[in-house]
């Protein structure tokens, strides 16, 4: 895991890895701007149409709000979905420098099958997590018990996401699923880490950039026997 950490951060330089970050972090911030906006329209109708007349500032900061909340709740939701349209390029990068062999035979994931697993990591991770809202909320008497286990739970749906992110370009979908058996252990590891990136400000504008790149390596270390 150390080793990973090590080479990802090493190559967070690269042309191709900052392009990524750029038009990852320009569309994620694109969707917040939309929901917000369609916040704003909405809480202005609902005050036009049943409180007798609206208000730009209440609506205004109805959008503010809610424009924060989500960013607190859902980036890594969006973040992941996002990265996952853009993440083959970052797996590229780091096979072509470290793993020229697995590179030469990998293959594209395409924007197609890109957008299917974004779309998947999306619903899955709002659905674990409305699943599991009542054992958040009756751990609430703890105080911690409902961040950690929305910790665990969210580093489970990580490992999961970056882990596909790669065996994509190697393996089809049936052959993912018996991997994702054998691999559980080093994904899991893998997303404790990447979601305590997301808990650090400003880091974690980097962390599903890093988590692509650990990802990587995690791979082709567990297919060398050396992860």
């Amino acid at each position: 895991m150390l080793r990973a950490l090590t080479l990802t951060l090493g190559q967070l330089g690269d042309r191709a890895i900052l392009r990524v970050l750029a038009k990852s972090l320009a569309l994620t911030l694109a969707i917040f701007v939309v929901a917000a906006l369609g916040v704003f329209a909405g809480v202005r109708h609902w005050l036009a149409g049943f409180a007798g007349g609206y208000d730009d500032g209440l609506a205004g900061v109805a959008a503010v709000t809610l424009f924060l909340v989500a960013g607190w709740l859902l980036f890594r939701v969006v973040a992941i979905a996002v990265i996952g349209l853009f993440g083959d390029d970052i797996v590229a990068a780091v096979e072509r420098r470290h793993y020229p062999a697995a590179h030469a035979i990998a293959r594209d994931v395409g924007m197609g099958r890109a957008s299917r697993m974004a779309l998947g990591s999306a619903v899955r991770a709002l659905a674990i997590n409305l699943v599991m809202t009542p054992v958040y909320l009756a751990l609430l008497f703890t105080a911690i018990g409902p961040a950690i286990a929305f910790f665990l739970v969210n580093a489970w749906l990580l490992g999961r996401d970056l882990g596909d992110m790669v065996a994509s370009r190697h393996m089809d979908d049936a052959t993912m699923r018996g991997w994702r058996t054998a691999t559980r252990g080093w994904r899991f590891v893998l997303g404790l880490v990447v979601a305590g990136v997301f808990v650090v400000p400003l880091a974690n504008l980097f962390a599903p950039i890093l988590g692509a790149g650990m990802a990587t390596h995690l791979f082709h270390g567990a297919r060398r026997g050396t992860a």
